[in-house]
């Protein structure tokens, strides 16, 4: 097994979770089965209690783990299927230890942050990396490792000690060290500073670790003065200092890599020649630069809570990337806080009210995405209510598809009083109720989590024809609360339709309106599972619907096949090759996302 280390210098927020993913991505197109483990130094035991403020969105993958999103950018780029045990914690690691003082494990000694707290973080790194993520049978020839935070962080010492021992438990010829760090350009002297690099590397040496291959983030290619000091000072060979600069979209940081050579440099460190090939990348170099050229706008309206937090929705944003470049559709997501909405900020104020109604009423689709707690709710239900009357394509997800089955009940059934327990705890008419089997006392990992199967119960609505005509699906859940079986009968008599349902029949799980052109709510997750060169079904239906492409987007799905090289009207063989270029100043974070976020972009 070779092991590839991502660390983080000067500055949070760099990239590296893009970084480790796209060197997954070029090892695997490389020809190399990959795995990849993310390191957060907190000491929660997962992000599953976390705000989306602290971190951003939790991730959820199929055995139920919730993780860092990082997790989810590993799953997009390499296309694999990781574990709640690719997660590693603080947290985690010391419950560990601690279960096995308490069960004596330790024969008495004394227990200490080293050697107990290192070695179980290097078995828990090494046990990990042995378990397959691609669903083929055996372990994977390379495990990419980031570790989460700065270097210099207080709380990420003993994980930073840990794998300088770990280093020397794998041996030389095993283990690589890619360090990304950031290269500022002052506006006063527009010269570019290897400074907080080379500080940064020295604090990395001075706690135990090497770094083989640097890779500096910059708004522009490093120039060869400051690649030379960087060699110099850092003790590196210049071709193994890699520049990723600002690009277009973060689908081209693994070009960026591949066209520097840093496949030869881990080839070199890790005594892959021969066993790896040249990188293949044809089908992504076309990706990347097909999106860029996309110039036609589908403007879709995000009402929700965290929305001055792009990354609060990140797998969202990708899923609706994913489904618009397959239309060959420039995505333009428009942020709407979901209370800006309410008759409330009407009066408190009403330039932000009339500012949000603004964008919603200009959206080709109005998407609703999951959430918790009622800050928002009722700026959720009249979104789903002018998606209804006026006939705008709609995607409620989780909480979405609960407030829209609030909003139907309200408007259609004139139940005026419908609402959730979890917003009223005491209402008379709970069409959303909280699931028996959660729990009222513990917070974490305690709601419906993962993959679930849900049954289509005809192959004639919009969602059973976008899978393919399956009859089942498997997707992913994170949710305490369900639609109220006792009074799906009511709103399917009304013309609401449960179109998929648990195995049970008694959970629903997929709600639509049959007259309306694209009105669909899932109880699941749906952008968990796209991926970039095969979008999410129901997204692929609603950026379908908003771009008026449906049809087409229908009769592609029953061809069970909506990947990249299929989309609308495409044609790989067109696309240009990728060629390096004019560095832009699009942020490196962002994935052609566009749009207003009370000024902040990300």
């Amino acid at each position: 097994m070779k092991y590839v280390l991502v660390t983080g210098g000067v500055v949070s927020g760099l990239g590296k979770g893009v970084t480790a993913s796209s060197i997954g991505l070029l090892l695997k197109a490389c020809g190399l089965r990959v795995t990849a483990i993310k390191i957060d130094p907190y000491l929660n035991t997962d992000a599953g209690t976390m705000s989306p403020f602290e971190h951003g969105e939790v991730f959820v993958l199929d055995d139920g783990g919730e993780v860092d999103l990082d997790l989810g950018n590993y799953e997009r780029f390499m296309d694999i299927k990781l574990t709640r045990d690719n997660n590693i914690t603080t947290g985690k690691i010391y419950q560990s230890v601690i279960d096995k003082e308490r069960r004596g494990d330790y024969l008495g000694k004394t227990v200490q942050v080293v050697p107990h707290i290192t070695d179980a973080i290097q078995d828990w790194i090494e046990r990990v990396a042995h378990i397959p993520v691609d669903g083929k049978t055996g372990p994977a020839d390379v495990c990419v490792i980031e570790l989460g935070g700065t270097i210099g962080d207080i709380e990420s010492m003993p994980f930073i000690q840990a794998l300088g021992q770990f280093s020397y438990r794998v041996g030389a010829g095993n283990f690589c060290l890619v360090h990304v760090s950031l290269v500022p350009v002052l506006n006063a002297v527009g010269e570019q500073k290897t400074k907080p690099t080379q500080h940064s590397v020295r604090a990395l040496r001075g706690q135990g670790l090497t770094p083989h291959i640097l890779a500096c983030r910059s708004t522009m290619v490093l120039d060869e003065n400051a690649k030379g000091k960087l060699s110099q000072f850092c003790l590196l060979p210049a071709e193994n200092i890699i520049t990723l600069y600002d690009v277009p979209n973060i689908w081209h940081i693994p070009l960026l890599l591949r066209d520097q050579n840093a496949h030869e440099a881990m080839f070199k460190v890790l005594n892959l020649h021969g066993v790896a090939h040249e990188p293949n990348l044809e089908e992504w170099t076309g990706r990347a630069e097909s999106s860029d050229l996309l110039h036609e706008p589908v403007r879709i309206a995000l009402v929700g809570k965290y929305t001055c937090l792009s990354d609060s929705y990140l797998s969202v944003q990708k899923a609706l990337l994913h489904a618009s470049v397959y239309c060959e559709k420039k995505l333009v997501v428009d942020w709407i806080p979901a209370s800006n909405l309410e008759s409330a900020t009407a009066k408190e104020n009403p330039d932000a009210y009339k500012a949000a109604w603004k964008l919603l009423k200009g959206a080709d689709g109005i998407l609703v995405p999951g959430g918790f707690g009622d800050r928002g709710v009722q700026g959720k239900i009249v979104a789903a209510r002018y998606a209804r009357e006026n006939r705008i394509p709609f995607l409620g997800i989780c909480l979405g598809m609960q407030i829209a089955v609030i909003e139907f009940a309200r408007s259609v059934l004139g139940v005026q009083d419908a609402n959730s327990t979890e917003f009223d705890p005491h209402t008379k008419s709970p069409y959303i109720i909280f699931m028996p089997e959660g729990s009222k006392t513990h917070m974490g990992g305690t709601m419906r989590l993962g993959s679930r199967r849900t049954y289509f119960q005809t192959k004639e609505c919009k969602s059973a024809k976008l899978y393919g005509g399956k009859s089942f699906i498997d997707e992913r859940h994170r949710h305490r609360y369900e639609v109220n079986p006792d009074l799906v009968a009511r709103l399917e008599n009304a013309g609401l339709s449960f179109t998929g349902k648990d195995e049970t029949g008694q959970r629903m799980e997929i709600v639509e309106l049959p007259n309306h052109p694209y009105f669909i709510g899932a109880q699941f997750h749906p952008e968990f599972k796209s991926r970039p060169g095969k979008s999410s079904p129901l997204f692929l239906g609603f950026i379908g619907a908003s771009c008026g492409q449906l049809d087409a987007v229908l009769q592609s799905c029953s061809n069970a096949d909506n990947s990249f090289s299929k989309g609308v009207g495409n044609d790989i063989s067109a696309v240009k090759t990728y060629k390096s270029r004019t560095p832009t100043k699009t942020a490196y974070r962002d994935e052609y996302i566009y749009g207003s976020c009370n000024g902040l972009h990300f």
